[in-house]
């Protein structure tokens, strides 16, 4: 099995050069990209397991292209950034990025945050790509619910990490401090931020009631519930 592809995009030479060397010496392949055309180009070509994506890029908006490739690609896509706000980081975390590493950084910060992020693909090769429950089929293979009628909505890599987990542990509580164990990330305002708005856009997908859920259940001050039955297949 050849080792996980990592595909950064940043302006800075010395940023891409850094995280290039720190990369290989962790048993990484890269491909490094100063412009978003060129990455995107390559992206055409073959399908990184990892984006590292800086939001300060010279021709494109850095976000939006964060959007795009977790709805689209199916990679693991980590924000690079100089943007220390909170509400930078959850923004970036909103439109589906799986993770928001401040700069300077340390590369070995990086490295561990990737191979925190490619946790989940290995557990997932245990259980199968695809579950049905109350009337849909979620697609892990291809990031897609489909319902009873054939109708697909796609979901991001980063709301997929959370539908796995429900699915995986139904009719069982799961805490916070449970999803910031198994999904990564610092805990805080913007993790907490970050789950609540993936929670929030799952239900929508499966067309849940805002008020009163069916499926996934908020207990407060505890955690959630998956309450539907599930098959693995």
């Amino acid at each position: 099995m050849s080792a996980p592809l990592v595909s950064i995009l940043d302006d800075e030479p010395a940023i891409r050069a850094m995280l290039v060397e720190a990369l290989a010496e962790a048993g990484f392949r890269t491909s490094a990209f100063a412009r978003a055309s060129d990455f995107e180009a390559a992206l055409k070509r073959s399908q990184p397991d990892v984006c590292l994506v800086d939001l300060g890029l010279p021709d494109r908006d850095g976000l939006s292209l964060v959007h795009r490739l977790a709805l689209e690609q199916g990679a693991v896509v980590i924000i690079i950034s100089g943007r220390a706000q909170v509400q930078d980081r959850v923004t970036g975390l909103e439109l589906g990025a799986d993770d928001y590493i401040i700069k300077p950084f340390d590369p070995s910060e990086v490295v561990a945050r990737i191979r925190a992020r490619l946790r989940t693909p290995r557990r997932e090769a245990q259980r199968g790509e695809t579950a049905r429950f109350a009337g849909w089929t979620a697609h892990f293979d291809r990031y897609a619910l489909e319902d009873a009628n054939g109708a697909e909505t796609p979901f991001s890599h980063a709301e997929g990490e959370v539908l796995r987990m429900f699915l995986e542990a139904p009719k069982r509580l799961i805490t916070r401090a449970q999803m910031q164990e198994t999904l990564g990330g610092a805990a805080g305002e913007s993790f907490d931020r970050a789950m609540d708005v993936r929670i929030s856009r799952l239900r929508t997908k499966l067309r849940e009631d805002p008020k009163n859920p069916r499926l996934i259940k908020t207990i407060y001050g505890a955690g959630y519930l998956f309450l539907g039955d599930v098959d693995w297949g």
